[in-house]
């Protein structure tokens, strides 16, 4: 499973299925909430990185968020607190961090 496959099994698994644990070859992931807001978050590793996914703050005026308080499943992904891309209702869209980071296509 490459990278932008392990992002969206991330996504379906915590946002669409709910799921308490998220699984992944070779890891299992709990699935916790934010204390203030509620929100789903995912800590995992791809190889030697920690990726932390965020569920999509419906509260905020970004465009992702008014494209959750439509109802869209959004989750965030970030690496050492840069984000590298956001999986929305199945799609992954990468940000330019992906490219500077070296991360694999």
């Amino acid at each position: 499973m490459n990278l932008g496959e392990s992002l969206i099994e991330v996504w379906r698994q915590s946002m669409v299925e709910s799921l308490p644990e998220v699984e992944l070859p070779g890891q299992r992931c709990r699935v916790t909430q934010t204390r203030a807001q509620g929100l789903r978050v995912v800590l995992f590793q791809f190889d030697d990185r920690v990726i932390e996914g965020i569920e999509q703050n419906p509260r905020k005026e970004s465009r992702w968020a008014k494209l959750a308080q439509e109802g869209k499943r959004i989750m965030q992904f970030r690496i050492q607190h840069r984000y590298i891309g956001n999986v929305c209702e199945g799609r992954l869209l990468r940000y330019p961090a992906w490219t500077s980071l070296g991360l694999p296509d």
